[in-house]
């Protein structure tokens, strides 16, 4: 039995909980190169004749 006197042990605090593992799907985010500025663009810059300068040599000109 310990006498009213003696010092009593400090509690000690919980230790922090561990980060959980979270898996998400990576298909769900959007990479920098998947978007205009990514690839140097500024957004909004794409008119008809961006579109007419990408079209492939095999399609022709029309």
């Amino acid at each position: 039995m310990t006498s009213p006197d003696a010092p009593q042990p400090e509690p000690r605090p919980e230790p922090a909980p561990r980060p959980r593992l979270v898996f998400r799907d990576p298909f769900e985010q959007q990479t920098a190169d998947d978007t205009d500025r990514g690839w140097g663009d500024s957004p909004g810059e794409r008119g008809l004749d961006w579109y007419r300068s990408q079209r492939p040599p095999h399609h022709g000109e029309k």
